[in-house]
């Protein structure tokens, strides 16, 4: 059983590798090519049957969700949408975003086209009482799965297409929206609506409240960025998003509850046994608890074993914990066979086997401290190169958080908050004293927790990690973990040492790499030369919790092991240029910034960019062109221009200078302007690329930093036939994803991370056209 689970995950992993789904007529000759391996009594074959059957049933059930999708002509069309809401709303920036359900999409004329199913949408005032369920009549404006594709990014398609979410998009302000009423179904979600609305209205401090709406209900939409910041760096995390420890827990309660009630109950014990009537209670507690969680993956997990173990206690049997790890990991994949894009669903299922396996062949003993501390350090060590690989970071101050915080919420925090969400609609003054108890039990916790999380090695910061690496890593964990009286158990560290000390690839000296980050609209680049590293600005602030410095920049510096910046250049005061410098300075606080608009910044290294300012790192030759100590030019116009050099070859970053400063370069540099790599001035603007500054330049190639569908149509496109017509090579963020470029001896390399990091769930291909 074991051998057979483990080749179907892996046909299931191996699957979602493919840059494209195969032809319907070759799933269809595997399928009759697997079932005669799967009936073959040789085990080789037998194992190769189910790496096909797990590669065949993710296949199947990918085609299906792909199957709905929006029409290419619809994008950014003004459409109207008939459905129900089918999630909870999260509000935020006086606006709502959530899950909806298309039944009918309408053009304006009335025409009917094939929805996409379920979507996600954004709301700007939207009206406070929306909720799971109801039907909305709304004016929306849609466009396919799409999110930046950078190294080390999160992957928002992947995640969309997890969630079976086949567009996204927004409702205008001025379009005509009627509610129509309720619709059968989305019980639950109603319930948790009306729960998370009553613990939002009696708590006295919000930034609790999201905790306590986190824990109870599996909402983590409310939970404060500061409050998430917190749990990040003491790896508590995981005790907000309900899990099987959760899951477990008020299973174990009940047991124990309705087997001591039933005992007391005169004469039905005599006829059921109070064992059998615990473990329904048991399953009834876990069930009901994990669907009101929203059934996240832990919880489908933990539920499955919970109901294995309480059936076999039931029928008298008692499983091995492998064959009910193994399963509840077939039956995890059947429900969803892309349940693995999930880190939630890595992290549960790892957990529970390192602790089985380093639990396993130990002497027993009914210490409880012994096996609350040893539980604790297989969690800490074990999923090390997990969180490594997954994350990026390590808690160092996780294992002393989660030794004091997993006992004080699971057994003081959870049951005050699972009795006053379920008393707070039945008895109001009950169940608003369990929440008031519980803020004060996490009042007591949280400096303690934010103590730790304020050290400065509270987070072990880690570069992306192979595949290689990892499998050492795994290795050494396993020497590790074993029994104590086996021998040369320190051998393990040495299979760690390729985790903990890291190789890092630089460029040679006078090589230069460039990257262009994709940041949607808005611009990023980073330079890197033997020693050194420069960033050229760090991308927009899209709302108070979602900006590209931390959500791009930060993420690829990290996986490419650079721990610090040599010197950031803010161009100009845009706030797609400027608006993640917060949070990369944040992350790098000891960077020297240079910059047209200090004002704009605080930072304890500020200088203002100057023509004439030069410098040389590794052989590669950095210079500002613009603007000049006497110009009076404001915001396009008072972008750093940088030409940055090695041998004969350069790049050319121009910010979002206009027509008047492109003449005023080519009046004062000439031929220095040239530079065989242009990254595209004010987006490929038609303010921009004239054909003087073209001309002068001489590029081979040029780049567009753009956002999929911008409201500004960039670039341009008579800007883009007017490097046609000079046969310049053109790329851009919005089709290829980050462009990272290799200059040295021996030329030019190019490379499009959305064409490299291709999967069938990603809508734009290499070449940018539509699937």
């Amino acid at each position: 059983m074991r051998t057979g689970t483990i080749a179907f995950l892996l046909g299931i992993l191996l699957t979602h590798q493919f840059p494209e789904l195969p032809p319907v007529w070759l799933q269809c000759v595997l399928l009759p090519v697997l079932i005669l391996c799967l009936v073959c009594t040789h085990k080789g074959l037998r194992i190769a049957g189910f790496i096909l059957l797990g590669c065949f049933w993710a296949m199947f059930r990918a085609g299906i969700i792909l199957s709905d999708e929006l029409n290419v002509d619809l994008e950014g069309k003004t459409l109207i949408a008939e459905g129900r809401v089918v999630s909870l709303p999260e509000y935020r920036d006086r606006g709502a975003r959530f899950e909806f359900q298309i039944g009918q999409l309408l053009s304006t004329n009335g025409q009917s086209h094939a929805g996409p199913g379920k979507v996600r949408l954004s709301w700007y005032g939207a009206p406070e009482n929306l909720m799971p369920g109801q039907i909305w009549r709304l004016t929306v404006r849609l466009k396919r799965p799409y999110g930046f594709s950078n190294p080390g990014g999160f992957d928002y398609e992947g995640w969309l297409f997890q969630h079976r979410i086949r567009a996204t998009g927004y409702v205008p302000d001025k379009g005509e929206n009627h509610y129509t009423g309720f619709s059968k179904g989305q019980y639950v979600n109603r319930l948790r609506y009306f729960l998370r609305a009553g613990i939002s209205t009696h708590s006295h401090d919000p930034a609790f409240a999201g905790l306590i709406i986190a824990l109870g209900l599996g909402d983590r939409s409310l939970i404060q960025s500061h409050a998430r910041d917190t749990l990040i760096r003491t790896g508590t995390n995981h005790l907000l998003a309900i899990s099987g420890l959760h899951i477990g827990l008020v299973a174990g309660l009940l047991y124990l509850l309705a087997r001591r009630l039933w005992s007391v109950g005169g004469i039905l014990p005599l006829y059921i046994p109070a064992p059998r009537i615990a473990m329904v209670a048991a399953i009834m507690g876990a069930t009901g608890y994990a669907v009101l969680a929203g059934l996240s993956i832990p919880t489908q997990r933990a539920l499955i074993m919970v109901t294995v173990i309480m059936l076999g206690l039931f029928s008298h049997r008692r499983y091995p914990i492998s064959q009910i790890f193994c399963a509840a990991l077939v039956l995890v994949l059947i429900i969803d066979p892309f349940a693995t894009l999930d880190v939630g669903f890595w992290l549960s299922f790892s957990a529970i086997a390192i602790i089985a396996y380093g639990m396993s062949c130990r002497v027993d003993t009914n210490n409880l401290w012994w096996r609350w501390g040893r539980t604790q350090y297989l969690i800490a060590i074990g999923l090390l190169p997990l969180l490594v690989l997954l994350f990026g970071q390590y808690s160092v101050a996780g294992f002393l958080a989660n030794l004091i915080a997993i006992p004080w919420v699971s057994f003081i925090v959870i049951p005050l908050v699972l009795s006053g969400t379920v008393l707070i609609n039945l008895s109001e003054p009950v169940g608003r004293f369990c929440l008031q108890l519980a803020e004060s039990a996490l009042g007591l916790l949280w400096p303690f927790l934010e103590w730790l999380a304020g050290m400065d090695y509270a987070v072990w910061q880690h570069a992306s990690v192979s595949v290689w690496v990892l499998a050492a890593a795994i290795i050494g964990i396993m020497i590790l973990l074993q029994p104590a009286g086996l021998p040369a158990r320190w051998i393990g560290l040495v299979w760690l040492l390729p985790l903990i000390f890291p190789l890092k690839q630089n460029p040679a000296e006078n090589e230069l790499w460039f990257t262009l980050l994709d940041v949607g609209q808005g611009l990023s680049a980073v330079v890197q030369t033997r020693k050194h590293t420069l960033v050229y600005d760090t991308g927009a602030r899209f709302s108070e919790d979602f900006n590209a410095g931390s959500a791009v920049v930060v993420p690829y510096l990290r996986q490419a092991h650079i721990r610090h910046i040599d010197r950031l250049i803010i161009s100009h005061g845009d706030n797609d240029h400027i608006g993640g410098s917060k949070d990369v300075l944040a992350a790098f606080p000891q960077t020297p910034v240079l910059t047209s608009v200090p004002d704009k910044i605080s930072h304890h290294s500020l200088r203002e960019c100057r023509a004439g300012q030069s410098w040389q790192w590794d052989g590669v030759d950095f210079r500002i062109l613009h603007p000049s100590e006497s110009d009076r030019f404001t915001g396009n116009n008072r972008s750093c221009v940088l030409k940055v050099s090695t041998g004969n070859q350069a790049i050319l970053l121009s910010g979002d200078i206009e027509k008047q400063v492109e003449n005023r370069l080519v009046n004062n540099y000439g031929d220095e302007l040239s530079a065989q790599i242009l990254v595209a001035p004010h987006h490929g603007s038609k303010s921009s690329s004239t054909i003087g500054f073209i001309n002068t330049v001489e590029p081979e190639i040029v780049l567009f930093p753009v956002g999929y569908r911008n409201r500004f149509k960039f670039p341009n496109q008579d800007i883009i036939e007017r490097y046609e017509n000079r046969g310049v090579s053109m790329y851009d963020t919005a089709r290829h994803g980050a462009v990272k470029i290799k200059i040295n001896q021996s030329g030019v390399s190019i490379m499009s991370h959305r064409h490299s990091a291709r999967r069938f769930w990603h809508t734009v291909d290499k070449l940018g056209s539509s699937k």
